[in-house]
């Protein structure tokens, strides 16, 4: 697969990335573990080298799959992980609120290191920016966890565009991971350009719109309340989907001309944007892992980006992508 570099600081990852959320639940029920490290080790041999977790995620549960599946692989990979929700370490359960306070951060940095079982974090983003730390603070934490050499690179995550240049002032921000895909948009508003202009590399989440422009949902699917974070959604109800579903027929029809699926459509769309822009979808089937993978040797001319563009800018898709108490914590 082909490689792209994010930031300036010659970080190197695949063109399409794994997210690994989901390998712990997230999505109806919670999958095989040996399965899920089964499949991480397949996106290794198929070359993807960038892998996406959080301490969140589980909690804990998540990084510690990752960090068995990544074992033999630690020369050979890239491994993004997220501090900043606050978390009780003995009941392994969030608490329902952000911190990002630098005594926070230097504990969280031990637990990530125990668990994925590295000397150093690849990349460690803020997995959102807490509003009662000033970003200088949280930027120099990571700043000195990168001189005790605990930490390669800085991220951040949901970012508005002018915390992101205050945080980058203090210490050089690697990569930006914000959701970014034909159905949700905003960080073509801002984000994006603040990037380019400071050399940061751009990761986009749920680029497949959490599984909706794969064409495989419809107005009928079912989504299990309690375990299915979709059933929460409103973007998701079956009055939305049934109006959004014109952003799939929009992928559905660039499919049939390239011979490829919605979801491929719109990896290559994102892959095409920007050559410092890193999709990192989520799957637990393997053949969708390939289908993914696959993606990145599709190439959109610049009619067809165009012609994309404009069916889009159309469509005034239906819905929140998050309930409102998750939607406030992003873009600050």
């Amino acid at each position: 697969m082909d490689k792209r570099t994010l930031g300036t600081g010659g970080l190197e990852v695949s063109a399409i990335g794994l997210g690994c959320m989901s390998m712990t639940g997230g999505y109806s029920d919670h999958p095989d573990r040996q399965e899920m490290i089964s499949l991480v080790r397949a996106a290794v041999e198929r070359g993807v080298t960038f892998f996406d977790t959080a301490e969140i995620y589980g909690p804990y549960a998540n990084e510690e799959l990752v960090g068995e599946a990544l074992a033999p692989y630690k020369d050979q990979v890239v491994v993004a992980t997220k501090f900043g929700f606050d978390i009780d370490p003995v009941e392994r359960k969030p608490r329902g609120r952000v911190t990002s306070h630098p005594d926070s951060i230097r504990r969280a940095v031990e637990g990530s290191l125990q668990r994925l079982g590295v000397e150093a974090i690849d990349l460690y983003y803020q997995h959102r920016v807490d509003p009662d730390v000033p970003i200088e603070d949280v930027a120099g934490t990571v700043k000195e966890l990168i001189a005790a050499g605990k930490v390669k690179h800085f991220g951040m995550s949901e970012a508005a565009a002018g915390t992101i240049r205050r945080a980058h002032a203090v210490q050089p921000v690697t990569a930006v991971q914000s959701e970014y895909s034909l159905w949700w948009r905003r960080p073509e508003e801002e984000v994006l350009a603040a990037c380019e202009e400071l050399g940061i590399g751009f990761v986009p989440y749920s680029p497949l719109g959490k599984g909706f422009l794969t064409g495989t949902i419809s107005a009928a699917t079912s989504f299990e309340a309690g375990n299915d974070v979709r059933s929460t959604i409103p973007r998701f109800t079956p009055e939305a989907r049934l109006h959004n579903q014109a952003v799939v027929d929009l992928l559905e029809g660039m499919a049939q001309r390239k011979g490829a699926t919605p979801g491929q459509i719109a990896l290559a769309w994102l892959l095409a944007r920007k050559p410092w822009i890193v999709p990192i979808p989520s799957t637990r089937k393997l053949h969708r892992l390939e289908e993914n993978i696959d993606a990145a040797d599709i190439r959109l001319t610049p009619d067809e980006l165009t012609e994309i563009q404009e069916a889009a800018d159309r469509i005034q898709v239906q819905g929140g992508r998050y309930d409102e108490a998750a939607e406030a914590r992003t873009n600050l």
